[in-house]
C-alpha cells in the first residue's frame, strides 16, 4: 500500500491528474484478467479483446 500512497502522493504534488484514468483503467483489466483465468466467464471476456 506504500506504493499506492507513494504514487498518489506524486500525483497530488505534480499535479499529474491525467495518470489517474491510466491508471484505473489498467488495473481494471488486470482485475478482469485475473477473475477470468479458470472460470466459465472466460470465453465471453476473451471475445471482448
Amino acid at each position: 500500500m506504500e506504493f499506492l500512497r507513494d504514487l498518489w502522493g506524486f500525483m497530488k504534488e505534480r499535479k499529474k491528474w491525467w495518470l489517474l484514468p491510466v491508471i484505473i483503467v489498467l488495473l481494471f483489466i488486470g482485475v478482469l484478467i485475473l477473475m477470468s483465468s479458470g472460470s466459465a466467464v472466460a470465453p465471453f471476456i476473451y471475445t471482448l479483446f
